[in-house]
């Protein structure tokens, strides 16, 4: 069954080829057409899906995450690239060597709340 399948999938892919060759010969012109007709049509298509599905607009708090997230990366690098250039002038004092590790920044923020405010009990 599955050789069927294969085998008549291959014969309409082959009429058609033998088509847009003899379409080709005989009509080029109206070949142009049809090709640029359904490239257009392609196009509006893929147009309306990336606008239908195009996500809403970031929020100001995503934009500061992301601009956090890029300053720590350009960071981390920074300091890489300085250890790389490091280890190639320690590489010939091998017996020592130093394990501290520093502690990196977290980027947290606090929210201000009404800890110190008391409730007003006799509006109830």
């Amino acid at each position: 069954m599955k050789r069927f399948i294969s085998i008549l999938i291959y014969g309409i892919i082959a009429l058609g080829i033998f088509g847009l060759i003899s379409r080709m010969f005989n009509d080029p012109i109206g070949l142009l057409k049809n090709i640029l007709i359904i490239a257009a049509v392609a196009g509006i298509i893929y147009m309306i899906y990336t606008g239908l599905t195009k996500s809403k607009p970031v929020k100001k708090e995503q934009q500061a995450f992301r601009k956090a997230a890029r300053q720590s990366k350009k960071r981390i690098k920074s300091k890489s690239s300085k250890k790389d250039n490091v280890a190639s002038f320690s590489a010939a004092k091998t017996s020592k060597k130093i394990t501290t590790r520093k502690k990196t920044d977290s980027h947290l923020t606090v929210i201000e709340g009404k800890k110190n405010k008391k409730k007003n009990r006799a509006s109830f």
